[in-house]
């Protein structure tokens, strides 16, 4: 599974501020993807910065991407839409000339429609124009057979525009908003924003099975296999995103989703991106969570071939010696009788298949707690 994790923006213990001192620092942390930020609008005296972070991005194997403005008002007025559309435009620009995979917008407030069809159309019709726009700026290989400036113009294709999803109630955005615009707009992708998902659903993302969900539910009604997503620890109230914060001080946290990579995401490949506070101290965070998700459940693996081959030494079969375990365990909770895990006696092939069910211990040699967090 391809997983590439970086900051949304320059890290903090970056000397310089330039964003090519910045990928490499990026690269020095042994992360691959990086987020530059256009909250406001996009500066042109930073295009030769843009320019050389692209440069570095198409020779090494950093992922380039780009936020666009964070205040957006696309169902507002003609004059606010408008207004907006201006300020996305100088990051379609820069995109091109960064070589980014992913454009990032948001959509901001309902406005004047109401949530449903016809704010949704609007929606799409406007992301229509600008996968539209991003095209016409990349241009035809023909146009630009010379422009070796941007060698990723002939051989990559133009930036996917990604549709965020919003942390507020008054705001566009929920997971099925994304997904139906994202369906009938060729050249968009869902930009899963896990934060804004968890405040906007009540603290919604808590277990393995809840990011599991999320992506079987992305996977039915928009398809692929590739995500974009950001993760941070959130302050909320009442489904709504307060600000964010670093991922060990949140009701977010991360464990969970390591959990579901490791254990169902073979067929994801997958960005995530660190809004935290903290940048790229909680991006390495969640590479180390993911990292033990993966050698835990190589253990359980390596536990479960023990097992088979115990049970097949002693004539069972694995589905067999499954039951009874499971027989074992049900039992001991029933009648209060389970020991403390430091005074089991360690079972052996033997003892297990002599015992009754009621009373057979587990091959188990330790328990499977979950990874704490730190």
């Amino acid at each position: 599974m391809p997983l590439r994790l970086g900051p949304a923006g320059v890290p903090l213990s970056c000397k310089g501020r330039t964003i090519v001192e910045g990928m490499d620092d990026i690269t020095s942390l042994g992360l691959d993807a990086m987020e530059i930020q256009t909250v406001r609008t996009v500066q042109p005296k930073n295009f030769d910065q843009y320019w050389q972070a692209g440069i570095l991005s198409w020779n090494s194997d950093i992922e380039m991407n780009l936020h666009g403005p964070y205040y957006a008002e696309l169902l507002g007025s003609r004059r606010e839409r408008n207004r907006t559309l201006t300020k996305m435009e100088a990051s379609m620009q820069a995109g091109k000339i960064v070589n980014a995979r992913h454009l990032v917008y948001h959509v901001g407030p309902y406005g004047e429609y109401e949530p449903g069809v016809e704010a949704n159309e609007q929606v799409a019709n406007i992301f229509a124009g600008v996968v539209e726009r991003v095209h016409q700026i990349w241009g035809d290989e023909s146009d630009e057979e010379d422009y070796a400036a941007f060698p990723w113009v002939h051989k990559a294709k133009p930036s996917l525009v990604g549709v965020e999803t919003s942390g507020r109630q008054d705001l566009w955005g929920t997971v099925e908003e994304v997904i139906e615009v994202c369906n009938h707009v060729e050249g968009t992708v869902p930009v899963l924003n896990m934060a804004h998902i968890h405040a906007r659903g009540h603290g919604r993302m808590r277990t393995s099975e809840d990011y599991s969900e999320l992506f079987e539910q992305v996977r039915k009604q928009y398809g692929g296999k590739k995500f974009y997503c950001h993760f941070a620890g959130i302050e909320h109230r009442m489904g709504n995103a307060l600000h964010y914060t670093q991922i060990k001080k949140s009701d977010l946290k991360f464990e969970p989703f390591a959990e579901f990579l490791a254990e169902e995401g073979d067929w994801l490949d997958i960005t995530i991106i660190s809004d935290s506070p903290l940048l790229e101290h909680d991006a390495m965070y969640m590479l180390q969570h993911f990292d033990k998700a993966k050698q835990r459940l190589l253990e359980i693996q390596a536990r479960d071939e023990r097992r088979v081959k115990l049970a097949l030494e002693e004539g069972m079969s694995p589905e067999e010696l499954e039951m009874l375990e499971k027989e074992a365990a049900e039992s001991r909770k029933g009648d209060g009788t389970e020991e403390p895990s430091d005074k089991k006696q360690k079972p052996t092939a033997k003892t297990a298949a002599k015992k009754k069910p009621g009373k057979m211990m587990s091959f188990d040699e330790k328990s499977d707690d979950a990874t704490s967090s730190s």
